[in-house]
């Protein structure tokens, strides 16, 4: 649990106002806290990735970089997908320093923010936070649906076809591009992008993940990278259908539309990374969890970490296997129908007449 998991902490002495000060000025540096005390780690899109808040080499550890000052999806917030331990900056610097006291981490932090950086930018009032879940919202609204758009177009040439309708996907024409590094006064950039809804288990907009496109050719834009992601991700992802007892999580977009594609019984999640599967939030009421990861050494991790924390609450799980690389590597390799005999062999019998008429 946050605080508890490295010291012991007078819950009282943590709500006065100058604990709560150093911890939204920390949360306002939370890059700079990741860079100074996470240096095996490195930034991925809105998050600080690394090992653990020991500052181990690896990709368990989430800490976000962007969001309001406190709450759900704060700046400074962080998880640890492998053993679900969680917290913030304070914590964090206790634990990658090692120290044994609550003192001892508050003037270790005042020490780090008295370090000249400077201030960050102000924004008006009436703007969203570049990154925050509200400028996600205001993204999706712009967005219109991908029916006879270059988006849909893009879909049919990886194999995913009569999603025009999908209320989870839309379609921007000019969507705002942002190149690690750029200058602030750098010329606008816009590209024609995919938008696909990330929310929470009540349905919330969370996020908005973004894929820019080729005008010329329908494929993925010549970026680097070609995709983002904005908003509050973590624990969330964009969903198909409606999950009661059972659900398939995947990683990629595409990947885990073409297991709806040949399954479209079964609702589906795209957690959009293999970390963001291993850390998934199970909906309340799910008994049996289908895990749609794709063949690789991250996959499996992901899914053997999703394993165990479904196994915990008493969830089932069983991990679908891809031929290739991924299920939308399949989908265009074998077509729809052999990709759910495929699928279907793998599936638990009760399921089988309930999500489709498969050959056994």
């Amino acid at each position: 649990m946050a605080g508890s998991f490295f010291f012991a902490v007078d819950m009282e002495a943590r709500m006065t106002d100058t604990v709560s000060d150093i911890a939204r000025r920390l949360g306002r540096e939370a890059e700079a806290v990741c860079h100074h005390y996470l240096s095996n780690g490195r930034r991925q899109g809105h998050y600080w990735i690394v090992g653990d808040a020991r500052n181990t080499p690896g990709r368990s550890l989430y800490v976000r970089l962007s969001g309001p000052a406190h709450g759900p999806g704060a700046a400074g917030k962080w998880t640890d997908a492998a053993t679900g331990e969680h917290g913030d900056l304070i914590d964090l610097i206790a634990a990658a320093q090692q120290l044994r006291t609550f003192r001892e981490t508050l003037d270790e932090a005042r020490r780090f923010l008295s370090l000249p950086r400077p201030e960050p930018q102000r924004r008006g009032r009436q703007s969203a936070p570049a990154g925050s879940p509200e400028a996600a919202r205001r993204l999706f609204a712009m967005g219109r649906p991908i029916g006879g758009t270059l988006a849909e177009r893009y879909l049919h040439r990886r194999g995913l076809a009569r999603l025009g309708d999908a209320p989870v996907l839309r379609f921007h024409p000019r969507c705002y591009y942002w190149r690690e590094g750029q200058p602030k006064d750098a010329p606008s950039e816009t590209w024609p992008a995919l938008l696909a809804k990330v929310t929470d288990g009540q349905g919330n907009l969370t996020g908005v993940h973004r894929t820019w496109l080729d005008p010329a050719t329908a494929r993925k834009a010549p970026l680097d990278p070609p995709r983002k992601a904005m908003g509050n991700l973590l624990g969330h992802g964009v969903r198909i259908g409606t999950a009661t007892d059972l659900l398939a999580a995947g990683e990629g977009l595409e990947s885990t539309l073409s297991v709806r594609m040949a399954l479209p019984d079964l609702p589906v999640i795209a957690a959009l990374s293999a970390n963001h599967l291993a850390a998934l939030i199970l909906p309340t009421g799910l008994q049996r969890l289908y895990i749609a990861a794709d063949a690789d050494e991250a996959g499996a991790m992901a899914a053997a970490n999703l394993t165990e924390r479904a196994d915990a609450i008493g969830v089932e799980t069983i991990r679908l296997s891809p031929l290739g690389g991924d299920f939308n590597e399949d989908l265009r390799n074998l077509g729809r129908d052999d990709l759910r005999a495929h699928l279907c062999q793998q599936l638990a019998t009760a399921d089988l007449s309930r999500l489709l008429s498969c050959d056994s």
